[in-house]
């Protein structure tokens, strides 16, 4: 099968993909009372969010931030509202970077599976948890967000190299652990620093991380969400803010902007992470106390 055919499929299946979704999360909504109409934080929320995933910056750790931060979601239901809002803008941020970047096609359909394989294991644990377990995990999950964001900022990633593909052993590695990243994904760390050390640690470009990384983010997340919907954890109104913020902000960031101060940008994401971190870990020391209100702020 040709190369070309490939990229082809994967278009096709994520324009499937995004139909089914859209068809699935509206009935999902019927049938608890309809959609909500989001406030125009969480709009905002889901633009800037979606602006610095569409860089490279990501956007889950920003978004846990900002939601614990300003109250917006129940911290029990911030990973399920993440993959029910975010997916449709990453489903279009996929094939934009498909298209702009070559890569082994071998390889991404592989890392691909892996991820999706991981994310359906994940995603049904994660949406079992109770809130103090699901706090503790998303507080480490924003620290090891703002220990890569430093890392990068100091230039101490993996410089990587020139290759665009991966084969045996290599190919299996990268597999394994996109399994495993796509199983983390669920409980709210992000896929994006993690598989661009993993590929540049392996000898690719880290440039063709982009296409692997959102093309395995568009494929997962649908499996992710509709099991966090069927469970009913996640929040509807800011999930359609994630949504109807975010698409906007993935075009302009792909096609108008393209590039802002990368460096200046992370620093800003690592102070508001570890704030909404230690917040996070706050809030389960004082659930594992005695119940809180959910409106108390670190």
């Amino acid at each position: 099968m040709s190369p070309q055919l490939v990229r082809t499929l994967i278009f096709v299946a994520l324009g499937v993909i995004g139909v089914v979704y859209v068809a699935g999360w509206w009935r999902a909504l019927a049938r608890t009372g309809g959609p909500q109409r989001p406030s125009w934080l969480e709009n905002a929320i889901g633009f800037v969010t979606n602006f610095f995933d569409t860089l490279g910056i990501g956007s889950f750790a920003p978004t846990t931030s900002l939601f614990k931060l300003k109250n917006v979601v129940r911290d029990e239901e911030i990973p399920g509202t993440m993959h029910v809002g975010h997916t449709p803008p990453v489903l279009v941020q996929a094939p934009i970077f498909i298209a702009l970047i070559q890569v082994g096609t071998t390889t991404l359909v592989s890392l691909i599976v892996a991820a999706v394989l991981g994310a359906w294991l994940g995603a049904g644990v994660v949406a079992s948890w109770p809130r103090r377990r699901l706090q503790i995990g998303m507080g480490v999950a924003l620290v090891i967000a703002a220990v890569a964001f430093t890392l990068s900022n100091y230039g101490l990633f993996p410089s990587g190299g020139t290759a665009t593909s991966l084969e045996g052993p290599r190919l299996a590695a990268a597999s394994g652990a996109m399994f495993v990243y796509g199983a983390l994904m669920t409980l709210g760390i992000g896929i994006y620093a993690p598989c661009m050390i993993t590929i540049s640690l392996l000898g690719m470009n880290p440039g063709v991380a982009f296409p692997i990384m959102m093309g395995a983010s568009a494929f997962l997340m649908p499996v992710a969400a509709f099991r966090f919907m069927k469970a009913e954890r996640y929040d509807k109104s800011a999930a359609i803010g994630l949504t109807l913020g975010g698409i906007p902000a993935v075009f302009i960031a792909a096609f108008l902007v393209k590039s802002l101060p990368l460096t200046l940008l992370r620093w800003l994401v690592v102070i508001v992470v570890l704030y909404a971190a230690q917040a996070m870990l706050r809030s389960a020391a004082r659930e594992r106390a005695g119940a809180i209100p959910f409106a108390d702020a670190a």
